[in-house]
């Protein structure tokens, strides 16, 4: 696999997962239909074990061939910046009560 392959991964599942996680939120936000707030706690679960295992498999790439360590660790990097958004997301969600 190149090295832009694997960093496209990282991309596409972290683009995958981010765009879910806003849709899921704003729609709740904008309609206060439940089904929003319930597919985005869903997607909080499934897509944290999503990003785990691609980052696992990453890492495991990374390691068999060291060559390619380097583009993999860029893309566990870019996977990871979900990690902060959906705490963020998970905070407002939980804190939506008030509004």
């Amino acid at each position: 696999m190149k090295d832009h392959e694997i960093i496209n991964i990282g991309k596409y599942i972290f683009g995958l997962c981010f765009a879910l996680g806003n849709i899921c939120l704003f729609g709740y936000l904008i309609t206060k239909i439940d089904d929003f707030a319930y597919h985005g706690f869903l997607l909080l679960v499934f897509g944290t074990a999503l990003n785990l295992f691609v980052a696992l498999g990453l890492l495991i790439y990374g390691l068999v061939h060291e060559s390619k360590s380097d583009a993999c660790l860029k893309a566990i990097g870019i996977l990871m910046i979900n990690i902060p958004v959906a705490i963020l997301y998970a905070v407002i969600g939980l804190n939506l009560d008030g509004l």
